[in-house]
């Protein structure tokens, strides 16, 4: 039961716009509340006649104020795809480093646009340099998160719960910004 009460629950708010993943836990005390109701069952019966939520919807409208995301290594792995940026290859979290672009020694920060994610073997052969002094470029720029790319990292999150899509407006273009440069 304790398992099954840390799945992921997509919240709508009741505009059907998602707004944030949160665990069953919490799903079930606002349904019990009655802030939200149930919009997709995963089916799965947690006591008889409750089955676990899949989606809930708010049931009155929350404005969500637009929140700047933390500078954090879950954020950057989410944002880069779990990719190394130098090599494009995809890693397990544990498998890659964060990286500065411009190294700290020359005055990079941990900032957005100077973090990347890359494998242990880019790290050790870009070494202290910048991508153009070692003649590694990026693949992609890396760029702040905004509240479309906080939309994007949702995504990403939700991509192996396929009852979610509907919720998460995936359109057949993609976001160009996240394209290879």
């Amino acid at each position: 039961m304790g398992s099954l009460m840390r799945k992921p629950v997509l919240v709508l708010n009741a505009s059907y716009e998602a707004v944030r993943i949160i665990a069953a836990k919490r799903a079930m005390t606002l349904i019990c509340k009655g802030a939200a109701m149930v919009e997709i069952s995963t089916g799965v019966e947690i006591y008889p006649g409750i089955t676990l939520p899949s989606v809930i919807r708010l049931r009155t409208y929350r404005r969500i104020p637009v929140r700047l995301q933390l500078v954090s290594r879950k954020n950057l792995y989410v944002r880069d795809n779990y990719c190394c940026l130098y090599c494009g290859k995809k890693f397990h979290g544990d498998e890659l480093t964060l990286d500065h672009v411009i190294p700290k020694s020359k005055g990079g920060s941990n900032s957005w646009d100077n973090l990347v994610t890359c494998c242990s073997a880019c790290n050790r052969r870009k070494a202290d340099r910048t991508p153009g002094e070692a003649s590694m470029p990026l693949l992609r720029r890396p760029i702040p998160l905004s509240v479309h790319t906080s939309r994007h990292v949702l995504r990403a999150m939700a991509s192996d719960i396929p009852e979610w899509s509907q919720f998460l407006y995936h359109d057949s273009a993609g976001d160009e910004r996240f394209v290879a440069r």
